[in-house]
């Protein structure tokens, strides 16, 4: 069985949404705000006769008809950074302010950890943590070669993490990017359909409810933590965020994302969900020529929240 049969009943253009998923995924450019300004950036892919096209809802992000420019001066002095279009969406919703404490819960490889560095003009403190020892060496060369300066690496199970260490009380904002099934992907990994299974999403789902209630626990009241993946599995997404708010002092907000989006679904088989998850955002090929992806965003509310931090 084709995994994303599953989702036709939850897309506007099932055919639609088929197709784009059968197409390969286009090779798309962030512009690192810390080395360069979008123009400058752009500039210097003339000079280099890089072809490049503008996203239209962002001047920060380039799509490259002739595949990656890894090669040219611009991207190996940190001017650029590989990163999909949709992976920009969760820094984006977290919109951190300089000077902000900042957690990315599984940091590795960071595209998203750096560019969150960038929104927060690479200043305050940004903990970018992976349980993957090996993975992180990605994180360091990156953030190394964006010129990141405001990041303090970690190796800890999100699940059980603690800011003790760094003398941090509370945090103002979280990102948990969880390890999911990767349908979203399939752009770029066809392999992941082929060996998707119920069962593998089902053991992802415990670890995904046990991260975001981390990040949630770990942000000051009126702080926000973004849960994001790249599946289209309701079972990982809103189901998690459901969890999330009906166990803990957090509820969703709105974010208006910058490109065309599909609501969170309220229902699945035989699951019903708040109906704040329509805040959420389902991203589908179909609709910008994307990968697919999952953003919801909350807020942590009062109460007893502050008084979980050092737990």
């Amino acid at each position: 069985m084709n995994p994303l049969d599953r989702y036709e009943r939850l897309v506007d253009a099932a055919e639609a949404f088929l197709a784009a998923c059968d197409r390969p995924l286009p090779s798309v450019v962030r512009v690192n705000g810390i080395a360069a300004t979008p123009e400058r950036a752009r500039e210097a892919l003339d000079e280099e006769g890089v072809t490049y096209e503008m996203v239209d809802w962002s001047d920060r992000l380039l799509r490259l008809p002739d595949g990656s420019p890894g090669t040219t001066w611009p991207y190996v002095h940190g001017w650029l950074h590989g990163q999909e279009e949709v992976s920009a969406l969760p820094a984006l919703a977290l919109d951190p302010d300089p000077g902000d404490r900042v957690w990315d819960a599984c940091a590795a490889p960071g595209s998203k950890t750096c560019h969150l560095a960038d929104l927060m003009d690479d200043s305050g403190v940004l903990i970018g943590n992976d349980n993957n020892l090996g993975r992180l060496s990605a994180l360091r060369h990156n953030a190394e070669r964006l010129g990141v300066s405001n990041l303090v690496v970690t190796n800890d199970d999100a699940r059980n993490f603690s800011l003790d260490s760094l003398g941090i009380d509370a945090l103002d904002g979280a990102v948990a990017d969880v390890p999911c099934s990767c349908e979203g992907t399939c752009r770029k990994n066809p392999d992941v359909l082929e060996k998707w299974s119920l069962g593998h999403v089902e053991s992802l789902v415990g670890i995904q409810k046990g991260i975001l209630r981390r990040a949630i626990e770990l942000t000051r009241p009126g702080g926000e933590v973004v849960y994001s993946t790249c599946t289209f599995a309701p079972e990982e997404n809103e189901a998690v965020v459901d969890h999330a708010i009906e166990t803990t002092d957090a509820e969703m907000v709105e974010w208006d994302a910058p490109l065309e989006t599909s609501p969170g679904v309220t229902e699945w088989e035989d699951q019903q969900f708040d109906d704040s998850l329509r805040k959420a955002h389902r991203v589908y090929p179909h609709q910008n020529d994307t990968g697919g992806f999952f953003v919801a965003k909350l807020r942590v509310g009062g109460g007893d929240a502050g008084e979980e931090v050092s737990a």
